[in-house]
């Protein structure tokens, strides 16, 4: 799933390339993405983009007062071409939910993979209208220490979901929440509310650091490049059954009905591993 480091860079790549450009016109493939229906998707025809921005893990592409703001979901991305073929696209048919085609022939798709498909594209003069955008809590990057444990202090909850829950803290996803809690060498089920005052500043601190970095590697990548510059960039998170390149512990992982996480124990959890409830299940 595409988070804060790889939407923000989707978005630099957008103003870098697209915007000033003419709209010439925008295709829908997969009518369920599309979330609004007024204004419609033909209001953007014509208009010139003039910005591109991140709301947590949302893009938006502005066009004047107009805002076609896109979740990627799990397996969505966006793919750039500087040539569109000129074929038109066919309902239901292939991966491609939505296209915009600019006036110098380039433009991208909205492209989601497998049979889940959850990409969600709002067209919007607001995006205070965009209710997962209207939810949001305070950004992860924005974020400093006080305002971190605020947001953690009632919040009586394993920290590894604290930490994906959007309106908690907007930006984090699977991934890089794995990689946050691996740098704060915290285990993913410790409670949020009962962390020490040295571990929330190891929190905040690895959570800048990660954030941060792949940012900063994420930043000027082509759209194409981005999803293999994020796995390249994963200490722990994708890597069950590698070493950890901190201690050299074996990474473990505990999976879940839909996700899982991965750890070192060595450097999380005291050297125990954690119980993984879809194992325990099995062995009964």
């Amino acid at each position: 799933m595409p988070e804060l480091p790889e939407v923000e860079a989707l978005a630099a790549y957008l103003r870098e390339r697209a915007v000033g450009q003419r709209v010439e016109r925008v295709d829908v493939s997969a009518i369920s993405a599309l979330k609004t229906f007024d204004p419609p998707l033909s209001a953007l025809h014509g208009r010139t983009l003039t910005g591109a921005a991140r709301h947590g893990k949302f893009l938006d592409i502005q066009a004047d007062e107009l805002h076609l703001v896109v979740h990627l979901a799990r397996a969505g991305w966006l793919h750039y071409r500087d040539e569109l073929p000129d074929t038109l696209l066919k309902p239901g048919k292939g991966p491609i939910a939505l296209r915009v085609r600019l006036g110098d022939g380039s433009g991208f798709d909205l492209t989601e993979a497998g049979t889940q498909k959850k990409l969600a594209a709002y067209l919007v003069t607001d995006v205070a209208q965009v209710p997962g955008v209207a939810r949001l809590g305070p950004d992860a990057l924005g974020l400093d220490l006080a305002g971190l444990a605020d947001v953690l202090k009632d919040r009586n909850a394993q920290l590894k979901g604290v930490l994906r829950d959007q309106q908690v803290l907007a930006g984090v996803g699977n991934a890089y929440s794995d990689e946050i809690l691996h740098t704060a060498r915290l285990s993913p089920f410790a409670r949020a509310d009962k962390l020490t005052a040295a571990q929330l500043e190891a929190l905040h601190a690895a959570m800048r650091q990660v954030l941060t970095e792949a940012v900063t590697r994420s930043v000027g990548q082509r759209a194409a490049t981005l999803k293999a510059e994020k796995r390249a960039g994963l200490r722990v998170h994708g890597r069950a059954g590698e070493k950890c390149p901190v201690c050299g512990d074996l990474i473990r992982e505990v999976s879940f009905a839909d996700s899982s996480l991965q750890y070192c124990p060595t450097c999380q959890t005291g050297g125990k591993p954690l119980a993984d409830r879809r194992l325990s299940k099995l062995l009964r």
